[in-house]
């Protein structure tokens, strides 16, 4: 699993390998072309880094990079031109700058999703760039300090400059291998995969992504802070222009996305690549850095969509496992015996614990749920039950805080709901499952289950201990909890799902058809989780069309039809009551059982 102290260590030691070697070969470089190139290599390895922190592990393409970089770059030019403060200050105002831009930008900009967010960040820096044109900054140059060169970051040695630009990107990499290895990288990847079963796990998502923004726009303005000391003259085009997110974006793209390796790579084959070629060739083909990058996309899409670093990692995976003996078959699966359940009126059932009274949700001229009133138990399991499109996913959504009721109350352990975020729902104590399994594909099992425990959990370590403890409650273990989620068959997605609500500790579970896409006896195993739990004090609340299962399992039902409440109570007198056979349950049904608990 990601995140162990081995892990990281060696990720460390490859980390040091790669800066002695980088090192070593500019001692070995004599000539000052290529060993400026070789700083550039660095300066855009680090931009890129920031483009992967953000859009990398968050998935939210960004347009926009550039106005951290160039942000960066201008602060500490103007700090240098117009006042006359160092380098070695300036560039970490301008990294202050950057993250209060970030700020900024984020605040309004993360209420978009999708292309609609790419392309708002790619309206900043181009605003960016008129402004400072207008301004008066269309070229400023850096002056020479004759007196005290090294005060002022100027060498005449170009090494120094490869010494110090790659010192900068070592720290973006290891505060990369950091976020990655911790709950900040799992944050973001689980949102990345999945928004909403993030959200529904009790991770605040708009949280991470400002952080994330934060992180990612300080590495870009201290690129950008370097590259003007380098450079010596900054211009608008060269610190907003397009091809500047876009270089971040492709470098990226084309090492390999969601991994600090992925910019590393990327710089190292296709910045040397651009700078000889724009020496050589620039003359006759002007642009032809762009036309290097708008290569490299197509041919990595083409030939490699992941990147190198995944298809390398891939294919060594690969022959690892063809030359590996054959595996033992794996582990059954372990589930909680059927054990007899007392029926609902020989159990004491506490006082309410969730109350709905008068909740309305509309969608237009459609009325998804009408002044639903209804009270949950505290120790039941409460069946929701109805036709499809009665609006039953609609009001566990409006009870979680994924949609807002537009009247009403809904009340918790006495405290109102409406409101209230998912997370914060999820913090209060409601776990939630998904009418289709909303799993992180990319991360085991036990990752995924990890991603619930963080609600509540202080360190990662008691983050794993509790996924591991909501993993043993559902019968998961060993090989199954180390496998990737992605190629789980649906009973132990399932299973995986209500692990990750629990992980949380949650007073009440929202399970939205679990039982859905089972066979005979894998539905019989999940009844016998769900049993569980509830004898171990969660609360359920549960919809589900598997009648035979239902009124066997439930203390309780509410019928929904059309978004209101047609009937209430024990199922006994529920499934007789004539509007639910007409609206649900069909005629046939009393025909085919007069005593439907038995």
């Amino acid at each position: 699993m990601r995140g162990t102290r081995e892990g990281i260590g060696r990720e460390i030691g490859l980390i040091a390998l790669f800066a002695g070697a980088y090192l070593a070969i500019s001692f070995a470089v004599q000539d000052s072309y290529y060993q400026l190139i070789m700083t550039l290599v660095l300066v855009w390895a680090t931009l890129a880094m920031s483009w992967n922190f953000l859009s990398g592990y968050s998935g939210m393409i960004s347009f926009g990079q550039a106005s951290f970089f160039g942000l960066g770059g201008y602060a500490m030019t103007i700090a240098f031109v117009d006042f006359g403060i160092t380098p070695w200050l300036g560039i970490p105002i301008g990294i202050v700058v950057g993250v209060l831009a970030g700020i900024i930008i984020g605040i309004p900009t993360f209420r978009l999703r999708g292309h609609y967010f790419a392309l708002s960040m790619l309206a900043y820096p181009l605003a960016m760039l008129y402004v400072f044109e207008w301004l008066g900054y269309q070229e400023v140059s850096l002056p020479m300090m004759r007196e005290a060169p090294a005060a002022f970051m100027q060498f005449s040695d170009q090494r120094v400059y490869i010494a110090l630009a790659l010192g900068m990107l070592v720290i973006c990499m290891l505060v990369s291998l950091l976020a990655e290895r911790t709950r900040f990288g799992m944050s973001l990847l689980a949102v990345k995969q999945n928004e909403l079963a993030a959200e529904a796990a009790g991770i605040d998502s708009w949280r991470w992504k400002m952080y994330a923004m934060m992180v990612s726009s300080a590495m870009a303005a201290a690129a950008g802070g370097f590259y003007a000391v380098v450079v010596l003259v900054v211009t608008p085009p060269s610190l907003f222009g397009m091809l500047v997110s876009a270089q971040a974006l492709i470098l990226t793209l084309f090492g390999g996305v969601g991994v600090y390796w992925g910019p590393v790579i990327g710089a190292i084959v296709l910045v040397p690549l651009a700078e000889t070629l724009h020496a050589e060739l620039g003359h006759i083909v002007p642009g032809i850095q762009g036309v290097v990058y708008g290569v490299a996309i197509i041919v990595i899409i083409l030939s490699a969509p992941d990147g190198i670093y995944w298809s390398i990692r891939d294919r060594l995976a690969r022959r690892r496992r063809a030359g590996a003996p054959a595996e033992a078959a794996p582990a059954p699966d372990v589930a909680f015996p059927a054990a007899p359940v007392p029926a609902a009126g020989d159990r004491t059932l506490g006082g309410p614990l969730l109350e709905l009274e008068n909740v309305s949700l509309s969608f237009g001229g459609l009325k998804a749920v009408d002044n639903v009133t209804l009270t949950v138990r505290e120790g039941s399991i409460h069946g929701i039950i109805g036709p499809n499109g009665a609006g039953k996913t609609t009001l566990f959504n409006v009870i979680n805080g994924f949609l807002k009721a537009e009247s009403g109350s809904i009340r918790f352990e006495g405290g109102e709901l409406v409101g209230l975020k998912p997370h914060k729902v999820c913090a209060l104590g409601l776990g939630r499952t998904f009418q289709v399994v909303r799993a992180f594909p990319r991360m085991s099992v036990l990752e995924n289950v990890m991603v619930g425990a963080y609600v509540h959990a202080a360190t990662d370590a008691e983050a794993v201990h509790r996924a591991r403890e909501a993993l043993q409650r559902v019968g998961l273990s060993g090989d199954q909890i180390t496998a990737t989620a992605s190629g789980l068959p649906t009973k132990q997605l399932r299973l995986m799902e209500l692990a990750r609500a629990l992980a949380a500790r949650p007073r009440l579970l929202l399970l939205d058809e679990t039982l859905a896409g089972l066979g005979h006896a894998e539905l019989d195993d999940i009844l016998a989780v769900i049993r569980q739990v509830n004898r171990e004090g969660v609360t359920v609340v549960i919809i589900e069309h598997t009648m035979q299962a239902m009124v066997k399992l439930a203390d309780a039902f509410s019928v929904l039809d059309h978004g209101s409440l047609i009937a209430g109570g024990a199922p006994a007198s529920v499934v007789k009551d004539p509007r639910v056979i007409e609206a649900y349950l069909g005629r046939k049904w009393m025909d085919r059982a007069q005593d439907p608990v038995a």
